[in-house]
């Protein structure tokens, strides 16, 4: 996608149950599914309207016997693939999957030196060539890397994409950095919480009311981890994980009907035991029953 060199165009996740998955994020989402299988390719994608968003595929036998496990990846778009995989193995990240051509576009599968997965791609065709709109409803509207040291990180990936930090107007802190992407300011890195095993990219997908999303996730045998906590700048954000295992993230607000529950703010710490985000954060210490909305 010219133009859009370093930003992220697509996601996928990879999963151990296409069927089981296909429904879980249609009933939580609000996603609609089409079959774009090929020969000897099972996929399916997702769309906010009519608006693609990301693809469903199978995680492969192979990977599986390796200890792989189901999970979302997102592919950042780059002028020239084969180029840009040389560069991230100079930079020293690794590639596991080579530059080749796909249904999606021409892509290679990588790691960045503390072992976060993502994907590298161009000539996107998925995405209908354009940017995602990350601040609409169905959509991803905000990119995390907890990462083993995020100021490495984020040297990595200036190196690789030409990312810049953005400053505390932008709700940077020690703890956890802004990035602009280009035009866009969607990506935050921070430090991983010592229970995460690896580093690795958490999504956030816009929904309508947030109660009412996570009740959704727990009824269709999701598990939500962390929240619904509510940033100091508005909003609500939980942290998921789906029936196959793959952690996700939800952001939207909270009905005006659903009462607000008593909070307090807490300042940044990586040492708690719970979701990092943009900006300081109010936990919830305890949550209404949620009232059902409309937004999927």
């Amino acid at each position: 996608m010219a133009g859009y060199h370093g930003r992220f165009t697509w996601y996928e996740l990879i999963t151990t149950d296409m069927a089981a998955a296909r429904a879980f994020y249609s009933q939580v989402v609000g996603w609609s599914a089409q079959d774009e299988s090929k020969p000897g390719l099972a996929y399916t994608v997702f769309c906010s309207g009519t608006t693609p968003v990301s693809g469903l595929m199978d995680l492969p036998q192979e990977a599986r016997r390796m200890g792989a496990t189901a999970r979302w990846m997102g592919y950042i778009s780059v002028d020239a693939v084969d180029a840009a995989a040389d560069r991230l193995r100079h930079f020293g990240g690794s590639v596991y999957v080579p530059p080749t051509s796909s249904n999606i576009g021409r892509i290679s599968v990588v790691a960045d030196p503390q072992n976060a997965t993502l994907a590298l791609v161009d000539g996107l065709i998925a995405g209908q060539q354009r940017i995602p709109e990350a601040n609409k409803p169905g959509r991803v509207g905000w990119h995390e890397l907890l990462a083993a040291d995020h100021q490495k990180a984020f040297a990595f990936y200036d190196e690789l994409f030409g990312w810049r930090k953005a400053g505390a107007e932008n709700g940077s802190t020690e703890a956890y950095q802004v990035i602009h992407t280009g035009e866009a300011t969607v990506v935050g890195m921070s430090n991983k919480r010592q229970i995460d095993p690896i580093p690795f990219w958490l999504f956030y997908f816009n929904i309508g009311d947030i109660d009412a999303a996570v009740a959704r996730v727990e009824a269709a045998g999701g598990v939500v981890l962390d929240g619904p906590l509510e940033l100091s700048g508005g909003g609500l954000i939980a942290r998921c994980r789906d029936p196959q295992g793959a952690t996700f993230a939800l952001q939207g607000k909270r009905s005006q009907e659903v009462a607000r529950a008593p909070a307090s703010e807490v300042g940044w710490s990586t040492e708690w035991g719970r979701i990092s985000s943009r900006g300081r954060l109010v936990v919830n210490k305890a949550r209404k029953d949620p009232t059902p909305d409309s937004d999927g």
